[in-house]
């Protein structure tokens, strides 16, 4: 178990090295096509990793155990390997690396996530390795801001310099993953066993649960589009609340989320009946949508400071978020007993996830420009919040409908 958290929480969180440093810039005063250089930075990851994930939809949910660990460290190498053409490219050109490096990283999720599915301590263990990437998050944008200021390294080579300073942490999490025993019978037991899917086995399970999964999906797309917000423009939205220096917010925000999140996870994987517990993640998504909503309004009103409102609101996404990942989807397969894994469901919902980020990218840049980012982080709060509500209402409604019977 310790072995496994390590190996979790390390080798995410060293991803995460590879692929956020670079919002910590600005890149002020460029631009191409009337479009701020920082957002065509972001778009062209994004692009990447978006198509990653609807490739992922058939790479992860039928990929062996026998060929993870050499799909990882490939990967990896990619994603560095963009990096440093990255910095050797001048712009506009280097967009095209930014645009590689989001491919490789968006399947290492899947793969990471696939040592530790199918188990009792699945929950546990998905939870520290998912407090990783709120942790890193400004972890990571904290060494870029350091790399820019203090050490004065040019922004188009910063990102690989700080993916660089994780590489040793990065092998060793590998090490530890590689060294992992699978599944034993009693987790197969409780949690059912997990196999690989291919085509007609992705076609059954969506008949069975279409409408379900349409209506997951539309909530995580919401989820997604806020956790991006606050991840690629954390630095904006503070130097927007006339905080000039926010290296240090960039990381004491989030460390409450993370160990708060991590503890209310962990707590799930006490609740032994997986009926009970999938049917829980609607309740609780439900709940902090009203929460999401209450806080926004407080905000507004100036009754919270910013500082509240960006640690309550990312909590108010980042447990469901990171309840899609961690119980929601390894409950749904054990409860519903189908034969199937994580990854299927994991990448569909990062696919529309991530792809509907992208279109709101542009609608900022291009609907939206005049409005400030603390006005326009607040106005999807209040979208997200609602959205929160009433589709996990209606997701209640159906699943709970649904008689339980083994996908063959």
């Amino acid at each position: 178990m310790i072995r496994a958290s390590a190996a979790v929480f390390i080798t995410y969180l060293s991803m995460y090295a590879f692929r956020k440093p670079f919002t910590a810039a600005t890149y002020e005063g460029i631009s191409f096509f009337n479009v701020d250089y920082k957002i065509l930075l972001i778009l062209a990851q994004l692009a990447g990793y978006t198509l990653s994930k609807f490739m992922g939809i058939g790479i992860i949910s039928s990929l062996r155990a026998d060929q993870r660990l050499a799909r990882l460290i490939q990967l990896m190498c990619v994603a560095l390997s963009s990096l440093l053409f990255f910095g050797m490219t001048p712009p506009p050109f280097n967009i095209i690396f930014m645009f590689v490096n989001g491919i490789p990283l968006g399947l290492i999720w899947g793969i990471v996530f696939s040592y530790i599915e199918g188990r009792r301590s699945t929950e546990l263990l998905g939870a520290i390795m998912a407090s990783s990437f709120i942790l890193s998050s400004g972890i990571v944008k904290a060494i870029g801001s350091i790399a820019l200021e203090v050490l004065h390294v040019d922004e188009f080579w910063m990102p690989f310099l700080a993916a660089s300073i994780f590489i040793p942490f990065l092998m060793f999490g590998i090490f530890l993953l590689s060294g992992l025993e699978p599944p034993e019978d009693a987790d197969r037991s409780a949690r059912t066993e997990r196999v690989t899917m291919g085509k007609r086995e992705r076609k059954k399970f969506k008949r069975r649960f279409g409408i379900g999964i349409l209506l997951s999906v539309l909530v995580y797309m919401g989820l997604t589009i806020f956790r991006d917000l606050r991840d690629n423009f954390a630095v904006e939205f503070w130097k927007s609340s006339n905080v000039s220096k926010p290296t240090d917010l960039l990381i004491y925000t989030e460390i409450p989320i993370s160990f708060t999140v991590l503890a209310i996870i962990s707590l799930l994987t006490l609740v032994k009946q997986n009926r009970i517990a999938f049917f829980m993640h609607f309740a609780i998504v439900c709940v902090l949508g009203f929460v999401m909503l209450f806080i926004t309004f407080s905000f507004r009103a100036g009754q919270m400071g910013s500082f509240s409102w960006v640690v309550l609101s990312g909590f108010a996404m980042y447990l469901p978020y990171i309840g899609y990942h961690t119980f929601f989807f390894e409950r749904w397969i054990a409860y519903f007993r189908c034969k199937s894994n994580a990854g299927y469901l994991m990448y569909t919902m990062d696919a529309a996830g991530y792809l509907s980020s992208c279109f709101i990218l542009l609608f900022r840049n291009f609907g939206a420009s005049d409005v400030s980012w603390v006005d326009f982080f607040m106005n999807m709060a209040f979208l997200v919040g609602s959205m929160m509500i009433v589709l996990s209402i209606l997701s209640f409604i159906y699943f709970r409908k649904k008689p339980v019977h083994e996908i063959t």
